[in-house]
């Protein structure tokens, strides 16, 4: 069940971002007395929760056609697919990074340059689709897809009725606040996705023979497993595995990866913000 918890923060995330953006379309909108357009937002908006849930299904059929050949294809589907799923989910947070303290003057460019029908379709499809492909992206790499999905599903129920409260202004919420936390949450959970590609590629080598079981590459940095700090099953390893990515027996290369990946994700961050 712990799976929930992550599962939920993205989806509000994502879910958030991608209503927030369509609200701001909509507001300029009404401040260029252009209100005949909202029509082609919404469809866009719907178009591209439609595109995020094809692509969603898409990745959810493609894991169980490979789950179902042997252990090893299994594993290096899964090491291979993860690095994939941590290349775009890159972009995406660097996207994030770059366009964060800028959302509000980035969106009214992007309707002064896309003002008709058809370009305010693309841009609120676009919009909705890049969130819901980062979305489908985590989900399909958790390790219980139907309780990650449980949560995420949550997640974008309550970014939808929140961003409804904010463009009714019902509600007045520090989005800027909510974005900084949660994008640490996702910098976090995207380097321990990366950190997991590595081991289930490692695991993946030894099981087709290309590595034996006791070669140096294997080396821990620790092994707590079976204890309190297990990541599947301690009472402080479940939470610290949820909130940080914490892994309880890491092998040295994977540790290194993932501390190196939040490290450097985390100083473009600190850099961008520090720019005036």
């Amino acid at each position: 069940m712990a799976q929930i918890i992550p599962g939920f923060i993205v989806g509000l995330r994502e879910g958030l971002e991608a209503f927030l953006i369509v609200t701001l379309i909509l507001e300029y909108l009404n401040k260029l007395g252009k209100k005949e357009l909202h029509g082609s937002v919404t469809r866009g908006m719907f178009t591209g929760l439609g595109i995020s849930v094809v692509f969603g299904i898409l990745l959810w059929l493609l894991a169980l056609t490979v789950a179902s050949g042997s252990d090893a294809v299994g594993k290096l589907w899964e090491a291979g697919a993860s690095l994939v799923a941590v290349l775009f989910i890159t972009y995406f947070i660097y996207w994030m990074i770059q366009h964060g303290k800028s959302l509000v003057q980035d969106v009214r460019d992007s309707v002064d340059a896309n003002l008709s029908a058809r370009g305010l379709f693309l841009l609120a499809t676009v919009a909705v689709a890049r969130e819901g492909a980062e979305i489908a992206l985590f989900a399909f790499t958790a390790e219980d897809k139907v309780i990650y999905l449980t949560g995420t599903i949550s997640g974008i129920l309550v970014a939808a009725i929140l961003a409804l409260l904010i463009y009714k202004s019902l509600v007045r919420v520090d989005i800027g606040l909510i974005f900084r936390i949660t994008l640490v949450y996702l910098i976090l959970q995207a380097g321990y996705l990366f950190g997991y590609a590595i081991h289930e590629l490692l695991s993946a080598l030894q099981s087709i023979g290309m590595l034996s079981a006791d070669a140096a590459i294997y080396a821990k940095l620790y092994n707590l497993g079976g204890t309190v700090l297990d990541h599947k099953t301690g009472v402080i390893g479940i939470p610290l595995n949820v909130l940080v990515g914490w892994y309880s027996k890491p092998e040295i290369i994977q540790a290194i990866i993932q501390l190196v990946y939040i490290g450097i994700l985390g100083n473009i961050w600190r850099r961008k913000n520090s720019i005036k």
